[in-house]
C-alpha cells in the first residue's frame, strides 16, 4: 500500500528537508472550525479565535510562497522565479525564518479563551509547526537537504505528473499554457539545484543507498524511453479547456513539443548521467540510517514526524515481533479453511505458485476492485454520517511506474468534486498479485479508507486549510488500516478467500515495525528484510522488495500504520465501554473524521471529550 496524494503526496518525506513535497497550507481561507451545538461566543473567544484565523491566514500565504510544489499541487499559479527556489539553501533559510515568526505569534494567543473547535485547530496547528521546526534545524538539514529526492515519490517522478495533472481546470487559459512552458524550460535549473545538494553530501558522507540510486535510474530511463510526443508531457494538449482558439492551440502544440525534446527530456538525461557516472559510485552500501553519522537520532526524528508519537524503537521493533506471532496463529487457522493441512510456511510457498490465489488478467483484477466497490457503496450508509461528494475511479497504474509502486494507492480528487479521486491498483508482474487482497485493499486505498478520510476533510469549508488538505501518516495511514477492519462488520471476510487477504495486508502493517526498525537502528540488509517479509507472508517477492526499498527511502513512515490504527482501535472500544447501548458507530466515525487528520494526542483527547460528553450526535465534529 502506498497512498499517493495525486501530486498532493506526502511522500519522498526524507527527500529534500521532508518539506519539498510534503501537503502545504493552502491559500488561506478563514477557519470556521464547525460545531453544531455551539452556543454564543464571548467577546474574549471572539477575538482569539480572530486572531488564530488571522495567522492561519497569514501562514496560508506564506508557506504557498514558500512551497512551489505543494501550490502547483494544488492547482496554484507559480512563477519561474517561485519554482526555481527548489532545492536551494536560500529556500530552506526563508522556510526555517518563517517558521520562527509563526511559532512566535502563535505563542501570543491566549488559547484558553477559543472556542472548542478553535482549540483543536490550535493543537494541530502547534503540532505542525513544531514539527516543521524540528526537520527545519540546521543539523537535521545536513543529513536531509543533501538527499533532495530519491524513487519513492521523487521530484523527478512527481514532475512528469505535475506536468500532465489530467485536470484540464488546472490549465484554463493561454497564460496558463506559457506558464508551463516556462516552467519546463527551468527544469534543467531546477535539477542542476538538486544536483549541486547531491554533491554536497557526497564531500559530507551523506549520500542515499546504492540501491536507491540504481532505482531512480531505472525510472528516469522508463520515462526517457518513452517518445517525447507521447510522453505525460505532452498531456496538456491532448485535450483543451474551451476558450482556447485553433490558432493558439496548434502554436501552444508545437511550442509543448519543443520544450520536451530540447529542454525537458536533455535535462532529464543529464540528472542520468550525474546519478550513473557520479553518485552511484559514491553512494553508500549500508541501507539503513544507522550507516551514516546522526542516524540514530535522525530516525527517532522520523518518527516522530510520521507517527507523532515519541516512541522507543526497540519496543516498537519488540511490539512487531509479537503482532507478527499473533497474526500467524490467526493464519493457520484459515489457511485450514482454504483446504491446505501443511505448515504455515508451506501455505505462503503454495499461494504464491497455485493459480487459483492470482489474476489471469488486468480485467479480472479491475473487476474484483469494482465489485467492491459497489458493495462499499450500498453499505457505507450504515456506518457512516457523511458520505463525499467526489467521485472515486478504478484504474491501473501507468506503465512506466508501476514496477515501482506498491500493490495499491489513492490520489485525491479536488475539493469542488470535479475532479475524482482515483483508486490505482498495479497490474504489473500479474503472476505476484493476489485476489485475496482485493476487499481489503479497496477498503484501505479506496472507500471507507483514504477516499472519504481525505475527501471528507477538503470538502468540509469550516475547517482551516491545514486540516482539510494537510495531516500525519499516522492518522491518514492509521485510518485507512482501521477502514479494512470494517470488512469484517461488512461481511467481506466471510469468505475465507478474502480473510486470508486481509490478515495477509494485517502482517505486512505488523511486519513493518519489525522491518522498519530493523533496517534503520538494528543494521540489517535489504536481503535480510525482503527475507523476513517473504518467510511471514504469502507476499511476492516483486511486492517485498518494493515494500523494502520503500522502507530504505523513506525510514520512519512505515511505523505509522499500524501505530495510528491500533489508536483508533483502541479508542473505540473504549468508547464502546463507556457508552454501552448509547454508542453509536456513525457517530464515533464523525468524531474521528470530523476535524480532519489529527495528530494522536489530540485526537485521543478530542474523542474522550465527546465520550465524556455521552456519544451526543450534536457534539463537536
Amino acid at each position: 500500500m502506498a497512498l499517493k496524494l495525486s501530486a498532493k503526496t506526502v511522500a519522498a518525506l526524507l527527500l529534500g528537508a521532508l518539506l519539498q513535497s510534503a501537503p502545504s497550507i493552502a491559500a488561506a481561507q478563514k477557519a470556521k472550525p464547525a460545531r453544531i451545538d455551539a452556543p454564543p461566543l464571548s467577546s474574549a473567544q471572539l477575538s482569539a479565535n480572530a486572531m488564530l484565523d488571522r495567522l492561519f491566514a497569514d501562514d496560508a500565504r506564506q508557506s504557498m510562497a514558500l512551497d512551489p510544489l505543494g501550490a502547483l499541487e494544488q492547482g496554484q499559479r507559480v512563477t519561474i522565479k517561485q519554482f526555481t527556489q527548489l532545492f536551494t539553501p536560500e529556500l530552506t533559510r526563508r522556510r526555517r525564518d518563517a517558521n520562527a515568526r509563526t511559532l512566535a505569534e502563535l505563542a501570543r494567543i491566549d488559547r484558553t479563551r477559543l472556542d472548542p473547535g478553535h482549540r483543536i485547530s490550535f493543537a494541530v496547528f502547534e503540532d505542525t509547526k513544531r514539527k516543521e521546526q524540528a526537520l527545519l534545524r540546521p543539523e537535521v538539514q545536513a543529513l536531509l537537504a543533501v538527499q533532495p529526492f530519491n524513487h519513492f515519490g521523487g521530484f523527478h517522478i512527481t514532475y512528469p505528473e505535475l506536468s500532465d495533472p489530467g485536470n484540464p481546470a488546472s490549465l484554463a487559459s493561454v497564460a496558463d499554457y506559457d506558464q508551463l512552458i516556462a516552467r519546463h524550460r527551468a527544469l534543467d535549473q531546477v535539477f542542476s539545484q538538486a544536483i549541486a545538494r547531491f554533491r554536497e553530501g557526497m564531500a559530507n558522507g551523506i549520500t542515499e543507498p546504492r540501491i536507491t540510486v540504481d532505482n531512480m535510474i531505472v525510472q528516469i530511463d522508463g520515462l526517457l524511453a518513452q517518445p517525447a510526443d507521447q510522453s505525460p508531457f505532452m498531456g496538456p494538449v491532448r485535450q483543451f479547456p474551451n476558450g482556447i482558439s485553433a490558432a493558439e492551440r496548434n502554436r501552444i502544440t508545437n511550442e509543448l513539443t519543443v520544450v520536451t525534446q530540447r529542454a525537458v527530456y536533455p535535462a532529464y538525461r543529464t540528472l542520468r548521467r550525474f546519478l550513473a557516472g557520479e553518485y552511484r559510485p559514491a553512494a553508500r552500501e549500508q541501507v539503513g540510517l544507522s550507516a551514516i553519522a546522526g542516524g540514530d537520532a535522525l530516525y527517532r526524528l522520523l518518527a516522530r514526524y510520521h507517527t507523532t508519537l515519541d516512541l522507543d524503537p526497540a519496543a516498537v521493533h519488540q511490539l512487531g515481533l509479537e503482532e507478527v506471532a499473533q497474526i500467524k496463529a490467526r493464519m493457520d487457522n484459515v489457511k485450514r479453511e482454504l483446504g491446505f493441512d501443511g505448515p504455515l510456511q508451506g501455505f505462503f510457498d503454495h499461494i504464491r505458485t497455485n493459480p487459483r490465489y492470482h489474476p489471469r488478467t488486468e480485467d479480472e483484477l479491475a473487476e474484483g476492485f469494482r465489485a467492491v466497490g459497489r458493495r462499499v457503496d450500498t453499505l457505507a450508509p450504515q456506518y457512516f454520517l457523511h458520505l463525499p461528494r467526489t467521485p472515486l475511479n478504478i484504474q491501473s497504474y501507468p506503465a512506466y511506474r508501476a514496477k515501482f509502486e506498491a500493490g495499491g494507492s489513492y490520489a485525491q480528487g479536488t475539493a469542488d468534486g470535479l475532479q475524482p479521486g482515483v483508486f490505482f491498483f498495479n497490474a504489473y508482474d500479474l503472476k505476484s498479485r493476489f485476489l485475496t487482497g482485493v476487499s481489503t485493499l479497496y477498503l484501505h486505498e479506496g472507500a471507507p479508507g483514504h477516499h472519504f478520510q481525505i475527501s471528507l476533510a477538503q470538502e468540509n469549508a469550516s475547517l482551516p486549510d491545514f486540516q482539510r488538505f494537510g495531516g500525519n501518516t499516522a492518522y491518514i495511514e492509521g485510518w485507512a488500516l482501521y477502514a479494512e477492519t470494517l470488512g469484517y462488520e461488512m461481511g467481506f471476510y466471510q469468505d475465507p478467500m478474502q480473510h486470508w487477504g486481509t490478515l495477509d495486508d494485517e502482517m505486512l502493517r505488523a511486519m513493518r515495525l519489525v522491518v522498519d526498525t530493523g533496517l534503520h537502528v538494528k543494521g540489517w540488509s535489504r536481503e535480510q528484510a525482503v527475507e523476513y517479509m517473504l518467510a511471514n507472508s504469502g507476499m511476492g517477492r516483486s511486492d517485498a522488495e518494493a515494500e523494502v526499498d520503500r522502507y530504505i527511502a523513506n525510514p520512519g513512515q512505515a511505523l505509522a500504520y499500524k501505530i495510528g490504527a491500533l489508536t483508533i482501535q483502541r479508542l473505540r472500544k473504549e468508547a464502546e465501554g463507556a457508552l454501552g447501548s448509547r454508542f453509536d458507530i456513525r457517530l464515533f466515525h464523525d468524531q474521528v473524521l470530523g476535524s480532519g487528520a489529527l495528530p494522536m494526542p489530540v485526537l485521543e483527547a478530542k474523542v474522550r471529550r465527546w465520550i465524556t460528553a455521552g456519544g451526543r450526535a450534536d457534539y463537536l465534529r
